[in-house]
């Protein structure tokens, strides 16, 4: 049961942020977006290079979690992501929280799932 809720939640969160970033190109190229974009979101986004590093970075994960390749990474990677994602709907745009903290139980159900993989980041004292 737990490995199947493991696949769902990687390829949820894979295709979630593969299809956030390439919607993210679409406003980069003022093209309109196939999925509505947050205004407080985009205020965000003063300069237009953060976004581009940002959707890119989503598009890159949300690949190597739909493909199944360097998992951990990709999870180190989009911590501060989603961290950014929940603090903006839970204070600015309330319209997609539900999303956001959907995002969160993923992810922390990954993170839970993956954890021996970080254990070595909290050790006291380093082996070298």
């Amino acid at each position: 049961m737990t490995n199947y809720f493991l696949v769902f939640s990687r390829i949820s969160l894979g295709f979630i942020f593969l299809t956030a970033g390439i919607n993210g190109y679409f406003v980069i190229f003022n093209i309109e977006p196939f999925i509505a974009t947050s205004p407080e979101a985009m205020a965000l986004f003063e300069f237009q290079y953060l976004l581009i590093f940002e959707k890119s970075l989503e598009i890159i994960c949300g690949l190597l979690l739909l493909i199944n390749r360097f998992v951990p990474l990709a999870l180190s990677i989009l911590a501060p992501i989603i961290t950014n994602i929940l603090l903006l709907h839970v204070f600015f745009d309330h319209s997609l929280l539900l999303l956001a903290i959907l995002l969160v139980i993923l992810y922390g159900f990954m993170l839970f799932c993956y954890r021996r993989n970080f254990i070595g980041i909290v050790e006291r004292k380093s082996s070298t």
